[in-house]
């Protein structure tokens, strides 16, 4: 994975694209990119500060759909997930909140008797560890979808591709028909 800095969204990461050179992988990335972007936003513990974050995004028509929050007696983390993350991060960016940037695998609940058991199993089998998941509020053609942050995305992908899984891409949150 790419490197991240706190606050600033700006991942950098060599390649063969010129003499040594970084190159912002965010002006590489594009809606058919195979990840879910999720931002991890710090939050002093006071009353009203999810609310400001929460209508910075909204109030510009940016739909949230997925937010995890973890608490602490100082401080919160709120993990959130947008429709239009180059949107989000814009915003974010010049805003007053502290944020960085992950990827995460987003996967379409299958249509059978035990999707998670599905899911779960074809990443097990794989020898993969997922840390968390949460759902995504998301439906296209009458299915959910959930978001997973596991050690291996590549192996992830390919692994869920192998099992006939449907991956969601950023595009997919953009063009979700149901929400």
């Amino acid at each position: 994975m790419a490197k991240k800095k706190p606050g600033s969204g700006g991942e950098t990461s060599g390649g063969d694209r010129g003499a040594g050179e970084a190159v912002d992988t965010l002006t590489g990335r594009d809606h058919d990119w195979p990840t879910l972007r999720q931002f991890n936003v710090f939050l002093e513990n006071s009353v009203g500060r999810l609310h400001q974050l929460l209508r910075l995004l909204e109030e510009r028509h940016i739909r949230i759909v997925a937010l995890s929050v973890a608490n602490s007696v100082d401080c919160a983390f709120a993990r959130l997930m947008v429709h239009d993350s180059d949107r989000a991060r814009e915003l974010l960016r010049f805003s007053q909140f502290a944020f960085v940037e992950i990827d995460l695998v987003g996967v379409e609940v299958p249509d059978s008797p035990q999707p998670f058991v599905q899911i779960f199993l074809a990443l097990l089998q794989a020898e993969l560890n997922i840390q968390y998941t949460y759902p995504l509020i998301y439906r296209r053609n009458g299915r959910g979808a959930i978001a997973m942050y596991v050690d291996d995305i590549d192996l992830a992908l390919k692994t869920l591709g192998e099992k006939g899984l449907e991956v969601v891409t950023e595009r997919d949150l953009l063009l979700a028909d149901d929400f």
